[in-house]
């Protein structure tokens, strides 16, 4: 059985999360507990879901993002497969970007 991520530690990283009010508050968040790999590598994978979501093919995604097919290739099964968090994301900002 692999790694769960329903650990105390998450938990506690969970709630910091939910206390941050402004995006300044989450960029200084992020490079303190991250290193800027890290979160460009969380950025690229979010973008590429929201491409693959709006139906690009990957060398379309490779050459708008940058990214590796590896890279395109886990995203397109964690968007198939996964837990459905990250398409409740891109639902959410599609909402937002509609109501604004």
């Amino acid at each position: 059985m692999g790694k769960t991520i329903h650990t105390e530690a998450v938990e506690l990283l969970f709630d910091a999360m939910t206390t941050l009010k402004t995006k300044e508050e989450y960029y200084a968040f992020f490079e303190d507990i991250c290193t800027v790999n890290e979160i460009l590598s969380m950025a690229q994978r979010i973008e590429v879901a929201k491409k693959l979501e709006e139906g690009r093919t990957y060398l379309e995604v490779t050459n708008e993002t940058g990214a590796s097919t590896a890279t395109i290739s886990r995203v397109n099964r964690m968007l198939n497969y996964g837990t459905d968090g990250m398409k409740l994301a891109l639902e959410r900002l599609n909402e937002q970007k509609s109501a604004e």
